[in-house]
């Protein structure tokens, strides 16, 4: 395996790179203090944002997520990724590769009408709107997506929509104007077979924004929603694919998108051993810097050792991607999807540790990361249904010797 960049991909990074140093991370203060103004739970857009998206786009740093978009492969955009993960609130919108528009505009390209794309994929691509994914549900398991009850019925040329989403990211954004909502059309067809996805606008009457949902009480400015569906009616035209294609586009969504979480959680890790090492060296604590404590230097090691590790592990999943496809790499991107949000919570817990009270304030971005990388345990499937994928795969693997 060779995971070095090509000279295409070695310059991208470098201007994200001159990008973030320049605007992003200046522009922290700045997102955060409007926020705070306004009050938390005010979900209006900060328009420091806009400033970064003319920027980032000025710098060809737009839509870098999708190779035919721009022109990096999984593996070349992975290292992106983990770019943008040193500060995940701002910087993947600010490039448009902010989760979940990026999967969503990846569906529409895969399995959108030519209507449907330029209804909906041009202005996603263009930044001018944003999206939610509307699966999971507060009644029924749903890292089992055949447990998904929402009703999509066709009657003439509408589908009639009826049931509960929640935590769907993005909606507490007025921006967020279109939703791909996952239900059932054939309750008695064969398990795989029974769900389908529909496109549904923000404004369709029916539609009911119930609550939004705070994260270890911290409300994001795109939020995360409970909604409710009561009779909603949309065109027929408005399914993506067919009917009972719902659970095969799940699975292809999921895939690369399950990479980039990956490599902002390695990103966030990364600015969390950052800021322990710059910790160390500032503080001093029974007479001598604390970067001269064994147990600070052990944390130091140990952290450098597991995000090395994970990175690897995410680059190969990456390459497989590129060479095989999602499918032919689906037990590498399960067990990525549990070792890299718990490696950098494992990073970020020692900084937090290292920071004493300031590490679980607001005063440096060590809490929210920590909420934030605790979330990936659960988003995208939980840990617990991948290792069950990992451990089945393993308990069929043929062995070489079994002595």
């Amino acid at each position: 395996m060779d995971f070095a960049l090509s000279a295409k991909a070695e310059d991208v990074c470098a201007r994200a790179w001159d990008f973030m140093r320049e605007h992003v991370f200046p522009a922290e203060p700045v997102y955060e203090q409007w926020r705070a103004e306004r009050g938390h739970d005010n979900h209006e857009h900060p328009p420091v944002l806009e400033e970064l998206k003319a920027e980032a786009r000025k710098r060809g740093l737009w839509n870098l997520f999708h190779h035919e978009l721009g022109g990096l492969s999984n593996l070349e955009y992975a290292s992106v990724a983990e770019i943008t993960g040193w500060s995940p609130v701002i910087a993947p919108e600010a490039m448009n590769v902010g989760a979940p528009d990026t999967g969503n505009m990846e569906t529409l390209m895969l399995f959108g009408t030519d209507e449907q794309k330029r209804r909906w994929l041009d202005p996603l691509l263009e930044g001018e709107i944003r999206s939610g994914f509307a699966m999971t549900e507060p009644d029924v398991a749903s890292s089992d997506a055949r447990n998904v009850q929402t009703s999509i019925v066709r009657d003439g040329d509408e589908y009639v929509i009826n049931g509960r989403k929640w935590w769907i990211t993005g909606t507490a954004d007025e921006r967020c104007q279109i939703f791909i909502v996952m239900g059932k059309t054939d309750p008695d067809g064969p398990p795989h077979r029974q769900q389908s996805m529909v496109l549904v606008p923000r404004d369709t009457p029916g539609f009911e924004i119930v609550r939004h949902l705070p994260v270890f009480g911290y409300q994001d400015q795109h939020g995360h929603s409970e909604l409710r569906f009561t009779d909603v009616r949309v065109p027929a035209s408005n399914i993506l694919a067919g009917e009972g294609d719902g659970f095969m586009i799940a699975q292809a969504r999921l895939g690369p998108g399950r990479i980039h979480h990956c490599m902002r959680a390695i990103g966030m890790a990364e600015r969390a051993l950052a800021l322990m090492v710059e910790r160390a060296k500032a503080r001093v604590a029974f007479g001598r810097p604390l970067a001269e404590q064994g147990t600070v230097r052990e944390s130091i090691a140990l952290s450098r050792m597991e995000i090395d590790q994970a990175r690897l592990y995410v680059l190969q999943t990456a390459d497989l991607i590129d060479k095989f496809g999602a499918k032919g790499a689906k037990t590498e991107i399960s067990a990525i999807k549990v070792a890299a949000p718990r490696v950098a919570l494992a990073v970020i817990d020692r900084a937090i540790q290292l920071h004493g009270g300031a590490g679980v304030s607001n005063d440096t971005v060590l809490a929210r990361f920590y909420a934030s990388a605790r979330t990936l345990r659960i988003v995208d499937g939980p840990d617990a249904v991948h290792i069950r994928g990992v451990a089945k795969e393993e308990l069929a693997r043929e062995r070489p010797y079994a002595g």
